[in-house]
């Protein structure tokens, strides 16, 4: 191709491209006009709403806090104890009051609510949760302990602590907990959420979980709003603890309803169990063997197994 022929082409595809990005702007005006005829979902308006990221952040902030010396690069002894504390909990501070302030203020607006003084009561819950801190380290270690005493391949605390996605997903499941039951809007799903993504296991923030709970393994497991686990549970990957089949309407009907089994005290659950149902007990001290479907209760002290199946070799 020569000097004349390659400029003819630059010349052509310049022209093109403009043409192109002419488009740009007719493509924009449209979008415009789509966030404000209502049928579209924005926020667009002069208040901000929470940051996805900010929460992520404040996941992150409150695990320097509970396992301290575990996710910093720089050595943590009793010299620094104190001051690296101090600046871990006065920083959570001020982005977990300013994320809360943002969405109470988004839940105000949005539904034309009188003031409640957002900022102040941002603060105030943010100060209730600062000082949940020191149980939350006590549940968590009794969780860590579990999880090593359950799983002969954990060979220290520390592995479980850095390593396992059943402990991480825990652990921000008894942070967006108390957030939940102080009915902080958005913040516990986003984290959650967040946990969700990054493990494979759905822990609704607003279960109620007790002491030494450990999940081995853990991708798929789902835990429904309304369950209920007492102490020294343990379940396995792919297990469900979810609600029956719902109806169209089951969204606003059944909204704060109990949906959700209640587990209780030293239960086994392992792998591909499904446990449906608000009225569903599983007993005491019971095992629920692997792949089993449970929409009833279970007395205290039972193992419930499948039938071994017939396996077909040709």
């Amino acid at each position: 191709m020569n000097a004349t022929s390659q400029r003819d082409q630059c010349k052509t595809e310049m022209t093109t491209r403009r043409k192109y990005r002419e488009e740009l702007p007719r493509i924009v005006d449209q979008l415009v006009r789509s966030c404000g005829d209502g049928q579209c979902f924005d926020h667009v308006g002069p208040e901000p709403i929470p940051s996805r990221e900010f929460v992520i952040d404040v996941i992150h902030r409150v695990c320097l806090i509970l396992y301290p010396g575990y996710f910093i690069r720089n050595r943590l002894d009793q010299v620094n104890l104190s001051f690296y504390l101090g600046q871990e909990v006065t920083s959570l501070f001020e982005t977990l009051s300013e994320q809360i302030t943002l969405a109470i203020r988004h839940d105000c607006m949005r539904h034309n609510q009188p003031c409640v003084q957002c900022e102040e009561r941002g603060q105030a819950l943010a100060i209730e949760f600062l000082q949940e801190l020191p149980a939350m380290r006590a549940a968590l270690a009794k969780d860590v302990r579990a999880g090593f005493e359950g799983d002969p391949a954990a060979k220290s605390y520390d592995e479980i602590i850095f390593s396992y996605p059943g402990l991480f997903a825990i652990t921000v499941y008894r942070i967006a907990h108390q957030l939940h039951i102080r009915s902080v809007p958005l913040l516990p799903r986003i984290m959650s959420e967040f946990a969700h993504s990054s493990t494979g296991i759905d822990i609704h923030p607003g279960a109620q979980i007790g002491d030494s709970f450990f999940i081995d393994h853990g991708t798929g497991v789902v835990i429904g709003e309304t369950t209920r686990i007492g102490n020294r549970v343990r379940i396995y990957q792919g297990v469900t603890l979810g609600a029956l089949s719902l109806p169209k309407d089951a969204g606003e009907r059944l909204r704060h309803k109990r949906r959700h089994p209640t587990i209780e005290d030293d239960v086994i659950i392992y792998s591909g169990a499904t446990v449906l149902g608000g009225d569903t007990v599983i007993g005491a001290r019971s095992v629920i063997g692997g792949n089993v479907w449970i929409t009833a209760s279970v007395p205290p002290d039972t193992r419930v197994l499948s039938k071994k199946p017939e396996l077909v070799y040709k």
